[in-house]
């Protein structure tokens, strides 16, 4: 039988080809932490919203359908009933869905202010991770043609 290859061996040279910055590793999470746990402020606080003036909805239509569920003494009141609550669950409905557009708006600015703060952030970072990476490589790459010299002499 033959035995099979030891793969963590090939990672670990892998990984340590590739030189990483942990500091900026660090960074990278930290942010995208901080950008999550504000996301997630604004999807929380629109969803509480949303839920208060669902609520409140609710409320109002039940209300006004006691109204309209009440006994009345003339037959042509059923009739101006029944279009009074029509009218005011327009009214309802019309009011609530522009309290969810509001909502929906607010909500909708929050993420994108959000986003491109992040994207100023992320932008700022990687060139400087690019400009840090540079001067390493030039002065490895002093180093190596010195050591060339050096040997060649």
């Amino acid at each position: 039988m033959t035995k099979p290859q030891d793969y963590s061996k090939v990672l670990q040279d892998m990984v340590s080809a590739f030189p990483v910055d942990a500091a900026a590793m660090k960074d990278a999470y930290k942010n995208s932490a901080v950008l999550g746990e504000k996301m997630t402020k604004v999807a929380l606080e629109a969803a509480e919203k949303s839920n208060d003036i669902s609520s409140k909805w609710a409320k109002e239509a039940i209300a006004k359908f006691g109204e309209l569920s009440k006994a009345k003494a003339e037959p042509a009141d059923y009739t101006k009933a029944f279009s009074d609550f029509a009218s005011s669950a327009a009214e309802l409905t019309a009011e609530n869905l522009a309290a969810f557009a509001e909502v929906a708006k607010k909500a909708q600015t929050e993420t994108v202010e959000l986003m491109l703060a992040a994207g100023k952030d992320f932008s700022e970072e990687a060139t400087a991770a690019v400009k840090k990476a540079t001067a390493e490589v030039q002065t490895a790459a002093k180093k190596a043609a010195t050591a060339a010299t050096t040997a060649a002499k």
